[in-house]
């Protein structure tokens, strides 16, 4: 194995981490009657917004960090292997990939080498080499490192389409506690900067059609959910003021994966159910795309969400004052407000009742998923179902009753996932 390929082994393996792609997670050889293979390490699959799926090479500048926060695999007291690529190796091996249609885009991201501007300065380069060396045109997507002077965050984000600082931890106390080398100063000046950053070249752009684009995919952040005591509450109310105060994007949630041993974290062997990620996930979903405010979803006597219901029917559970909601008559805001319907069939049901009075058996050819409308939603006065949303055993039919086994995303699964559990939204 050449040294070049024992970087892309190790550095691809150690960015899998990072939620804010997902991983492809599977290896498979090549055979003499075959064609192609595929492999685990350095390739990942995301979603666009057109709902395409692109393939990157997801990896790390370097995995040789000067920090040691606790919950990371590649902190500094941590024993595992170490490497670092080369800006020149970093971005002809990438350009190499897209000219043999392995991938269509860099997802870059690394340790603290050195300093934040030392790994800054290699990261810019490395992309500076792809878009002006090799003339690159694909999507780059590069997570930026706390505490790294301004003129890094601004001379990345003229060459990548999405640029990210990962917050980390949903609170400035957990953060000193697990990383106490990030302040959270340098995690969120960044994100203001890089926000008032695109605010400015989006204006020049609107004034000179040759101004230069920033970031033009927006920013995005992570959090790492359970290696500490903080609560659901606490992790959505930090979600919504980070998409109110620097217009996030997106907040990618990550199920802490015990990868070593602390006083301060979970023991190894006990990982965090994905199910309370998924949850979060489906909560920040509801905020973003159906008009809930936090508080809404988890009310202050109750901060971690149930996790045998879906946010939006907890909610509706705790309101039965709001329905059954009519849908010949409902708002838009109110029709969203129903479990089982979306953004999606709201819109048909609006547009279908302005035609003909909508039936009960309409409602599913609109998109509307039954199995949870049914309980809530009303046409013409009558329910889908003979149960109302007031019957008192109303929770135990809607509750999910899940698998007992949990598969992580780095698991070999023989039989593939058609949608992994960290995507799946709620209606």
């Amino acid at each position: 194995m050449s040294s070049l390929e024992r970087k892309l082994l190790t550095l691809g393996d150690a960015a899998k981490f990072d939620a804010s792609c997902s991983s492809s997670g599977s290896t498979r050889p090549a055979r003499a009657d075959g064609i192609g293979n595929a492999f685990a390490g350095g390739i990942c699959h995301t979603w666009a917004a057109d709902g395409r799926c692109v393939s990157l090479l997801k990896v790390l500048q370097s995995n040789n960090c000067c920090y040691d926060c606790a919950y990371c695999v590649n902190r500094a007291s941590n024993d595992v292997p170490r490497a670092t690529f080369e800006p020149d190796e970093l971005s002809e091996l990438t350009i190499e990939f897209y000219r043999r249609n392995y991938i269509e885009g860099l997802f870059l991201s690394s340790a603290v080498h050195r300093s934040p501007d030392y790994t800054m300065s290699m990261m810019h380069r490395t992309l500076y080499n792809l878009r002006e060396v090799h003339k690159f045109c694909g999507y780059i997507h590069v997570k930026t490192i706390p505490g790294a002077d301004p003129y890094w965050i601004e001379a990345v984000g003229l060459l990548a389409d999405r640029i990210s600082v990962n917050i980390e931890l949903p609170t400035s106390d957990s953060l000193a506690l697990l990383a106490p080398q990030k302040k959270p100063e340098h995690i969120i000046t960044p994100m203001r900067l890089i926000s008032q950053a695109s605010e400015m070249y989006l204006e020049d752009g609107k004034r000179f059609k040759s101004a230069p684009k920033f970031a033009p995919a927006g920013q995005s952040t992570q959090m790492i959910i359970g290696a500490t005591p903080d609560t659901d509450r606490q992790v959505i109310m930090t979600s919504s003021a980070l998409y109110k105060k620097f217009k996030m994007r997106r907040v990618y949630y990550s199920a802490y994966i015990p990868v070593g041993s602390h006083a301060v974290l979970p023991e190894r062997g006990s990982p965090v159910p994905l199910l309370r990620e998924h949850r979060l996930y489906q909560a920040d979903w509801l905020m973003r795309y159906y008009n809930f405010q936090p508080g809404e979803i988890i009310e202050t006597e109750s901060p971690m969400l149930d996790v045998q219901l879906d946010p939006k029917c907890a909610w509706a559970l705790r309101h039965p004052e709001f329905f059954p909601v009519e849908c010949n008559a409902a708002l838009p805001d109110d029709l969203l407000r129903v479990p089982g319907v979306g953004v999606t069939s709201m819109r048909r049901i609006v547009a279908a009742r302005r035609q003909a009075k909508l039936r009960p058996e309409d409602l599913r050819k609109m998109g509307v998923v039954m199995k949870r409308a049914k309980y809530f939603l009303t046409a013409g006065g009558q329910y889908a179902s003979g149960i109302r949303h007031d019957h008192p055993l109303l929770r135990e039919m809607l509750v999910e009753r899940p698998d007992s086994s949990q598969i992580t995303m780095f698991d070999r699964d023989p039989v593939p996932r058609l949608y992994p559990v960290s995507t799946v939204v709620t209606k």
